[in-house]
């Protein structure tokens, strides 16, 4: 018997297309009106915390945030050594540290953590601090390196008086 397209069973069944095309549910009306302000629009920019925090408490997890990030850069970057960091971040974070220092170093040809003099140093230019909890931070970090420019994401949270790094991210 000879097969002909009216025998055979399609496996995909037509679909009509939706508007939407996937997964995405955009809506792609144009918005005539300006969206209307809430009352937390009205904050500062720099405030975006899930809860509300003392002013001076954030202030103070944002420096430490800024100075965190400038010495993990610098370890990877193989201007100081891992050990510096060790007793403000977990062992997979500083595993992890060093490891990035290692890898960076084995490219460039030194050992890491031996007063490397960089070409091109890298520079915290930015740090956003939110609150998720009052004990944990986490943060998105701009670093500069020259022309370019990297993310870093870290994660901090209150272990007594001090804030230790439990997540650290390299975009």
């Amino acid at each position: 018997m000879p097969t002909t397209h009216e025998t055979v069973v399609p496996l995909r069944v037509k679909v009509p297309l939706a508007s939407t095309q996937g997964t995405l549910a955009l809506d792609l009306l144009p918005r005539h009106d300006p969206p209307a302000l809430r009352a937390s629009d009205r904050e500062p920019a720099d405030v975006a915390s899930v809860v509300p925090i003392d002013a001076r408490r954030r202030r103070s997890a944002q420096a430490w945030a800024h100075r965190f990030a400038q010495a993990a850069v610098e370890i990877v970057g193989g201007d100081r050594p891992a050990s510096q960091l060790l007793r403000w971040t977990t062992g997979a974070v500083h595993a992890d540290l060093d490891r990035r220092a290692v890898l960076v170093a084995r490219a460039g040809g030194y050992t890491p953590g031996q007063q490397r003099v960089q070409p091109v140093r890298p520079r915290v230019l930015s740090v956003h601090t939110c609150f998720v909890s009052d004990d944990v931070v986490e943060a998105a970090v701009h670093v500069r390196y020259g022309e370019r420019s990297r993310a870093v994401a870290a994660r901090f949270e209150a272990r007594g008086e001090r804030w230790l790094c439990t997540a650290l991210d390299f975009a």
